[in-house]
This record gives structure tokens, sequence and C-alpha cells, in this order.
């Protein structure tokens, strides 16, 4: 049971239920993109893990960059999009894959898509690790969700807790 910051965590989805849907995420992404020009941007910092991971699972020569963007302090979203690292590669044209380890209020995930809509893409779309539909602010249209889960603080498995906890394997909860 790790503890962070004095707050312990309990495992939520283990390591292998991570491993079993990624490759699951995986398996219709190439099913999906076969025969498109496929750039996957992942969201930095918490989806590294989960891009590394699912790109390997999508069976299809592809592209995988990063930008950052960020709206969380400590254990809460703060209602604030920043923007860190932008897009250094072609976006025009191409079929973008956004990939983001958790979305729950959806405003840093509406911010990007508009910025990347801007770009002229062929398409876009988004995988998300984990979604919280109970936290959701934003109407949004994610066609790839991993997880679904209740409104619960998480760290691991790229998730962290002021910058701990991202390489804990297994998804953790705060305990109750």
């Amino acid at each position: 049971m790790p503890t962070i910051h004095q707050k312990n965590f309990e495992t939520f989805i283990d390591s292998v239920a991570i491993a079993q849907k990624v490759n699951e995420l995986g398996t219709v992404i190439a099913k999906d993109y076969k025969g498109k020009d496929l750039l996957c941007i992942a969201i930095l910092n918490g989806s590294y893990m989960f891009a590394a991971d699912l790109s390997r699972a999508i069976n299809l020569p592809l592209e995988l960059t990063f930008i950052k963007y960020n709206s969380y302090r400590s254990m809460e979203s703060s209602g604030v999009v920043e923007k860190f690292i932008g897009l250094t590669s072609e976006a025009k044209g191409r079929h973008v894959l956004l990939i983001e380890d958790i979305i729950d209020t959806g405003l840093t995930m509406t911010e990007i898509l508009n910025d990347i809509q801007q770009l002229q893409p062929a398409s876009v779309e988004v995988v998300t690790l984990l979604l919280k539909p109970s936290a959701l602010q934003e109407d949004l249209d994610i066609k790839y969700i991993g997880f679904e889960i209740e409104n619960r603080f998480v760290v691991g498995y790229g998730l962290d807790f002021d910058g701990y906890g991202r390489n804990l394997k297994d998804i953790c909860v705060l305990q109750q």
C-alpha cells in the first residue's frame, strides 16, 4: 500500500487489467486507422506510460509526439488550463489521435481539441485510459475509453500527486 505525501493509497486497477485494456484499445485503433497517416499526440506528463504502451499495441506505422497542458494543482483541477509545450509535428490533413491519461472535468481536453482543430487535421479522436463521467463539465465525444471510474483521486501508471506516484505499476486510489 503506497503512501504519498502522508496519504495512503490502495490498488484500484491492477497492472494486469491495465495491460489487457491497453492491448484491447490498441487492436481497435489499429483496425480503425489501417491505411491512414496516424499522428498520435500524447499529453504530458501523465499520459507518458499509457502512450508508450498504447503506441506499441497499435500495430501500424505511426508518429508519436508530445504536448504539455496542465490544469491540476495538488489533488484537484485548478479550472485554469496552462499550455507549456506545443505541437511540433505537422497535423494538417493527418489523422490525429490525442492520448490522455485521465479526463475528469474535460476543460483541458476541450482546450486541446480547439487548438488541434485550428491545424486542419483530416480527423481528430481522443483515447483516454480513464474517464470520470460524473466530473465532466464539458460535452466531449471520446471515441476510445479504457475505464470509466468514479470521481476519486487516483495515482500510478503515469498519474501523479504533486509529481509523486507516476512510477507505480498499478492505478491506486486514495483510501477513504
